[in-house]
């Protein structure tokens, strides 16, 4: 799953764009430049020849020094270039350090996109992808604690586009296209497109640079999130290309961290090398991890009681 490409935008606030390039020219040992325009970019020539963008990002409350309102130069998004996992990923941790360091934090306005490269994708594996997310809405909004002041801008995944996408079966990108335009109106090619505020935006597969974007990560300078952020990304990704056939079902939750454990384990977050990834995804969800029912003695429990009705019915649960 780490061979696809990737990038990221990060937002955060707390220095000024400035001070980001300056401060990511030193760690990079790269050039700044100005290169202003609408979004009043800054950008950071590596000497691998890469770019890294620091530009303005209007969604932001603009603060520093804690909870102080700021002008607009303290709105930074940081975009940047195509990157490969095992060559780049202690790179961009090392980035995120550095900026942390520097003053740079968020607040809930600040969120993390990350752009999935679109090559080797079918209209089927599209679809796979669309049920992966719509299927865990909830499970993924509680485990990434999406916050309500972002909701606009990454809503869940829309039941009305996933019951389209399994009755009308698209086979080709144009029939994908018009089901995921069709309740808007106005030009597809607009960049700002109503379309692409989801947890999964394919606007920028059709009308921009053919990646698929995940909106759905709540803005962080901590590097290991970051890490945990992008591993998640690229299995999510990895399993739509590679399942045969993902269906739309609602995930059972009674036991969020079990059932969250269940599906990274599928999707490959296995060993000691995800340790930290599955920590920061386990984080914030009730239940037990270890055990599907909370505990060794629930487990037994309902072993008793489900032997018990068995019992009572004459042992016929077990005929099925």
């Amino acid at each position: 799953m780490f061979t696809r490409k990737f990038g990221i935008e990060v937002e955060f606030t707390g220095i000024t764009r400035q001070q980001a390039a300056d401060t990511i020219a030193d760690y990079l040992r790269g050039e700044v430049n100005y290169v202003g325009g609408h979004y009043e970019v800054y950008e950071v020539k590596a000497p691998d020849g890469r770019t890294w963008k620091f530009m303005y990002d209007g969604s932001l409350n603009c603060q520093y020094r804690g909870t102080l309102s700021a002008n607009d130069h303290y709105s930074v998004e940081l975009v940047s270039p195509v990157l490969n996992y095992y060559q780049d990923i202690a790179v961009l941790q090392g980035i995120a350090r550095r900026l942390r360091r520097a003053g740079g934090f968020v607040n809930k306005t600040c969120g993390i996109h990350i752009h999935l490269d679109g090559a080797g994708h079918t209209a089927r594996s599209i679809r796979n992808f669309i049920n992966i997310i719509a299927s865990h809405n909830d499970l993924f909004y509680k485990a990434l604690q999406i916050v309500l002041e972002r909701m606009q801008y990454c809503q869940k995944m829309d039941l009305w586009l996933v019951e389209q996408m399994n009755q009308k079966k698209p086979k080709t990108w144009d029939q994908l296209e018009d089901i995921w335009y069709e309740k808007y109106t106005g030009r597809r090619s607009n960049h700002y497109h109503g379309s692409r505020y989801y947890f999964l935006n394919l606007h920028s597969f059709f009308h921009g640079n053919h990646t698929v974007e995940l909106r759905g990560f709540n803005g962080t300078l901590h590097a290991g999130k970051i890490r945990a952020y992008v591993v998640f990304a690229l299995a999510l990704n990895h399993q739509a290309l590679t399942q045969k056939n993902a269906r739309y079902h609602k995930v059972q939750e009674d036991n969020e961290k079990f059932a969250m454990r269940v599906y990274l384990n599928r999707i490959g977050f296995i060993g000691e090398e995800f340790k930290s990834c599955r920590e920061h995804l386990y984080r914030h969800l009730k239940g037990n991890v270890a055990w599907r029912y909370g505990s060794r003695e629930n487990v037994r429990s309902h072993i008793n009681t489900r032997n018990s009705t068995n019992s009572e019915n004459g042992g016929l649960e077990n005929v099925q």
